[in-house]
């Protein structure tokens, strides 16, 4: 299969980062080493695990086997919430490391705020430290409300450079995705594809589709990289994952966006994860 070349970005710390990249979440052992490295093969380079995916370790077994140069790769991990006090954050990033047989983190996100326990500032702190010393090259957040970022900044004086949060054409956080932007910090898209047959078999993005000679899925990613989101599809289909990045020789027009768009729901968040009061450990 032939490589394709993903188009890059500048994070507002002047890191690049391409437009799409691998969500790796449920990849795990051989299988998951072998379906990275695929996607490495056809041009991804920014893979995004977790701590809590309990796969960085393949992660990095994928990166060893690659032939690709370490410095073109960008790999993600992300601090779970029972970890957010400051010395807990910093032994965390430091496992994670060795947990992957990682040198350093291009990207170190907070995976959420867990505002009623109140430690996200601490977390934030050990991720602006971690960084100082030469172990994550960005860090950044995930799921994030306004209010917090805006914490972080009051608090420590440093804004992320991304904001991961839920996203998808049910729900397509137009008010958050402003907020971004006004404040420099990229949107990254997780659930691109929202995760469910019903987006994939969605009337309307079926007849754009066909009209682009393309998949839904492709549509759906276009539109993400057209509203200036980073999306993360997880793919372990080396057929879906070259399908995923096929995205550039076409593009949608403002009607058409706007339909897409206009298929958001407000409660279209597919597990009801409202940052404000959800809580993952």
């Amino acid at each position: 299969m032939s490589k394709r070349v993903i188009p890059e970005i500048t994070l507002n710390d002047g890191l690049t980062i391409p437009v799409i990249g691998l969500g790796t979440y449920t990849l795990k052992g051989n299988e998951g080493v072998n379906a990275i490295q695929n996607a490495m093969n056809m041009g991804y380079r920014l893979i995004d695990s977790a701590y809590n995916y309990e796969n960085e370790g393949t992660v990095g077994e994928a990166v060893r086997r690659s032939a690709i140069p370490r410095g073109e790769l960008r790999i993600t991990s992300k601090l779970p919430g029972r970890y957010q006090t400051y010395d807990k954050a910093v032994y965390t990033i430091q496992e994670s490391l060795y947990r992957a047989g990682l040198d350093y983190y291009d990207l170190y996100l907070i995976h959420w705020p867990l505002p009623r326990q109140d430690e996200y500032v601490e977390a934030w702190q050990a991720l602006i430290d971690a960084k100082k010393w030469g172990l994550i090259r960005s860090i950044g957040v995930c799921n994030f409300l306004p209010e917090h970022i805006e914490r972080l900044e009051k608090e420590t004086g440093v804004i992320p450079s991304i904001n991961q949060i839920e996203l998808h054409p049910f729900f397509n956080q137009a008010e958050q995705r402003k907020w971004n932007e006004k404040a420099s910090i990229t949107t990254q898209s997780w659930s691109p594809l929202a995760r469910a047959n019903e987006l994939l078999q969605n009337d309307t993005i079926q007849q754009i589709a066909e009209g682009h000679n393309k998949t839904i899925s492709q549509v759906i990613l276009r539109w993400h990289y057209q509203i200036g989101a980073v999306s993360i599809p997880k793919s372990s289909s080396p057929v879906r994952q070259l399908e995923n990045i096929s995205i550039f020789d076409f593009s949608l027009n403002e009607t058409e966006m706007n339909m897409i768009s206009g298929l958001t729901r407000p409660d279209g968040r597919i597990n009801n994860q409202d940052p404000a009061t959800y809580e993952e450990f």
